[in-house]
């Protein structure tokens, strides 16, 4: 636990958003005497949202070049949007396309794993990827990783291992989504290389097992065909 806040959150609109139940209206009323039983709250039920939504986060680093892009406790994001659908690979999808990280449908996928996260989970992950039809390519370690557990995946140099690297392969729109998982100082350098290249050629950049698994969602949706759109008040018609 990072910290818990006695208070209304940047959560409070998403989940109003997301449900039709204007909870801020509700508290302001509650705070001027009235009571829940009054207000229509206790009859809600929210069971009856049939939909899935997504909150996705939006980093500046397309505009702060020299910025580091390693996540922490603090706060880094300046935004925040959101994706709604019927399906939860769907609200993946719009989520991911809203913060200008869309998801591909096809290509190449660079795989950089560190050591504690060369789990079976990750090789489930990665099975899933190449059954949607994805080429797979990592560092020589994840490489052989990936190979030994039954997964076609050719090697390609670090940054300061040799040219062409994974940096060039990224500027020269061979790679079309990055999943990198770095731990430790020296991967560090690797991960801002990487990423700064990524975020030039707006390619999706992952960094985490949980994200790669929520994305091949986003992607089985988008390649099912295209997505849907509604209102706001559509998606309400619950309420």
């Amino acid at each position: 636990v990072l910290e818990v806040n006695p208070r209304a959150s940047r959560t409070v609109p998403f989940v109003s958003k997301a449900t039709g139940f204007a909870i801020a209206k509700v508290a302001a009323k509650i705070m001027g005497g009235k009571k829940l039983k009054e207000l229509d709250v206790l009859d809600f039920d929210f069971r009856k949202v049939k939909h899935m939504s997504m909150k996705e986060s939006v980093f500046p680093f397309n505009k702060f070049p020299k910025v580091k892009m390693f996540l922490g406790p603090e706060m880094r994001s300046t935004g925040e949007v959101m994706g709604i659908s019927q399906s939860f690979g769907a609200a993946v999808a719009k989520a991911q396309l809203a913060s200008g990280n869309p998801l591909p449908k096809d290509g190449t996928i660079f795989v950089s794993v560190n050591n504690n996260d060369k789990t079976a989970e990750t090789v489930g992950i990665m099975k899933e990827y190449v059954h949607l039809g994805f080429k797979i390519i990592g560092t020589e370690g994840t490489a052989k990783f990936l190979q030994a557990n039954g997964i076609n995946a050719a090697s390609i140099f670090k940054v300061n291992e040799g040219r062409p690297n994974i940096v060039d392969a990224i500027k020269n729109g061979e790679v079309q989504l990055v999943i990198n998982t770095p731990l430790g100082e020296e991967s560090r350098y690797d991960e801002y290389s990487i990423g700064w290249a990524a975020i030039q050629q707006k390619i999706a950049f992952i960094t985490t097992l949980s994200a790669a698994a929520t994305a091949v969602k986003g992607i089985e949706r988008i390649k099912q065909g295209k997505l849907n759109v509604k209102s706001i008040q559509e998606y309400h018609q619950h309420r």
